[in-house]
């Protein structure tokens, strides 16, 4: 706590931490790991379809795997803004990042969302 200087929320400085911490563990593990993306990403989508606890419809299903396929700050936009309906502002402040560059990452985000639901 000695280290927040007051100039954001504290929300948004904990999330900032909470979000730079998380993209440094999976790129660790991405380094660490002798299993490629794409196995990973099938093997979620896999789960995904395979879970008896995963109740949804196919949309939603689509919905799922299309996210994975993002890159990672780009799943972390678009969940951001997607899930938890963040203003921009406040994600420029947690990223570190323009809110013009977060505007063009999530619309094509959902572009690339959109294409993946309607051709699979």
């Amino acid at each position: 706590m000695e280290n927040f200087r007051e100039d954001s929320q504290l929300y948004t400085w904990l999330y900032r931490i909470a979000t730079n911490e998380s993209l440094t563990f999976i790129e660790q593990q991405k380094r660490k790991s002798s299993v490629s993306l794409g196995d990973v990403e099938n093997g979620l989508s896999n789960k995904l379809k395979a879970s008896e606890h995963f109740d949804a419809n196919k949309l939603e299903w689509k919905l799922q795997v299309a996210i994975q396929q993002l890159p990672e700050k780009q799943k972390v936009v678009f969940s951001l803004r997607y899930y938890d309906e963040m203003p921009y502002e406040e994600m420029s402040r947690v990223l570190e990042t323009s809110e013009g560059a977060l505007k063009a990452s999530y619309h094509h985000d959902v572009k690339k969302i959109e294409e993946f639901i309607l051709n699979n």
